[in-house]
């Protein structure tokens, strides 16, 4: 046994960062949802099973480039705007994280509140 786990203050560690595949699947979805249509209908139109389809919006599956043609066309969506969607995301996610990096390294040069009495809690957010 390695013995007793400790919980220190550091920093919190990275979170991995998306691959495309997910952030091409989110936009998919938001841009299906906001068109008020099902699964079954858009894979019906781009002519992919609806599992395939669910699958794809999930970043589970790398879709080709022909299928990705084909699931656009479906919504009406090119693909310009699909990648340029999938980019901004990209972005917020880069931004977000390098928020989280300067709080992190910010509030490690400061004392971290401390709760003082039984009961107090201190809850401590990050962007």
């Amino acid at each position: 046994m390695d013995g007793p786990v400790k919980i220190g203050h550091g920093p919190a560690p990275r979170r991995p960062r998306r691959l495309l595949r997910t952030v091409i699947g989110d936009v998919l979805r938001r841009t299906r949802l906001a068109q008020g249509r099902t699964l079954a209908d858009v894979a019906r139109a781009a002519r992919v099973s609806m599992p395939y389809l669910s699958e794809v919006e999930r970043g589970r599956k790398e879709a080709s480039s022909e299928v990705l043609a084909a699931i656009c066309a479906a919504l009406r969506l090119d693909l310009s705007d699909l990648l340029a969607g999938a980019g901004r995301d990209l972005a917020e996610d880069q931004a977000r994280e390098a928020t989280v990096i300067r709080l992190g390294t910010f509030q490690s040069r400061r004392a971290r509140p401390q709760a003082s009495g039984p009961g107090d809690a201190v809850c401590q957010l990050a962007a």
